[in-house]
């Protein structure tokens, strides 16, 4: 099968606490990680960019909109982005949500909502 649909998660990264609550990160990581390979099964190419930035949580590129500015350039060369549970809990996911929709992007709020394509 020919993967030629690609889809964007887009939801929370870090945890609340000004240090950044490690817990709350690695469970959104997994969270967004189950989300993807639900999403692959599904026939879609995934950009996971919670897989793509976990090890660099603290970095001295964190906290500068350099991550959001990428995940806007990714969000272009997609078809749908996937709005994962928590989102609206996090100012990246909710910039993400805004330009996919300014964009004209298909958003879907709901796994049960992606089309699975491998079914013909």
């Amino acid at each position: 099968m020919k993967r030629d649909k690609v889809i964007y998660t887009a939801g929370p990264i870090r945890g609340n606490s000004q240090w950044g609550d490690r817990w709350a990160l690695h469970r959104n990581i997994e969270m967004a990680k189950c989300f993807a390979r639900k999403l692959w099964m599904r026939g879609w190419a995934v950009i996971c960019p919670q897989a793509n930035t976990e090890d660099m949580d603290g970095s001295d590129i964190d906290g500068k909109g350099i991550f959001l500015d990428g995940d806007l350039v990714l969000i272009d060369r997609c078809d749908a982005v996937l709005m994962l549970p928590g989102w609206k809990n996090s100012e990246g996911a909710k910039g993400e949500y805004a330009y996919a929709v300014a964009t004209g992007k298909t958003v879907y709020m709901d796994l049960s909502d992606v089309p699975d394509l491998t079914v013909s």
